[in-house]
């Protein structure tokens, strides 16, 4: 089909014509190339990241919660957990900060896939424990790149940045006020 110089604008109702318009040859488009009949293609706005290893072959990432900073290095293995040189369920105690450590591999269904050693420095036991879960999270989206998302959505990523607060002078706590005397 050539285009017509009728004074008027041209319409166009194919890429044919697109391209007749242009003065060049008509191309199909990338997709209907390689793809079968039928076929849409699923595409994502989030990059594929890197798998980022140590020369251990191990996943390395710091998580923070309260006081608590958390050194966590992640490795395949039998689900072994260390934390300062010993078991979670010594230096763990209390079964809901293991569930706590443990709800991330419970999310991405890889329980007893993965070898932890942590180091924790301060902060309590709970404050501890949810920045081992903070680092363990960080750490499985940098060997798996692919459960970025699954984890990210359950909001295990994002640094908990609740801490205490400050006390105050003239006040008793943080924000309590000392008990008011009238005589």
């Amino acid at each position: 089909m050539a285009p017509e110089d009728t004074g008027s604008t041209n319409t166009v109702s194919d890429l044919a014509d697109l391209k007749t318009l242009a003065g060049g040859e008509a191309a199909a488009p990338a997709e209907a190339q390689d793809a079968p009949a039928g076929f849409t293609p699923v595409v994502s706005n989030a990059p594929l990241r890197e798998q980022e290893l140590d020369k251990q072959g191990r996943a390395y990432a710091t998580g923070r919660r309260k006081d608590a900073v958390a050194r966590v290095w992640l490795k395949p293995g039998s689900g072994k957990i260390v934390v300062n040189g010993r078991e979670q369920e010594v230096y763990f105690a209390r079964p809901t900060l293991r569930l706590v450590i443990n709800q991330v591999f419970g999310l991405t269904d890889r329980a007893g896939q993965y070898d932890v050693i942590a180091t924790v420095k301060g902060g309590g036991l709970s404050g501890q424990a949810g920045a081992v879960k903070h680092g363990i999270a960080q750490a499985l989206s940098k060997y798996e790149p692919t459960l970025r998302a699954t984890v990210k959505a359950a909001g295990f990523l994002t640094r908990d940045s609740r801490v205490v607060e400050r006390k105050k002078y003239g006040r008793a706590k943080a924000r309590r006020s000392f008990q008011f005397s009238k005589r």
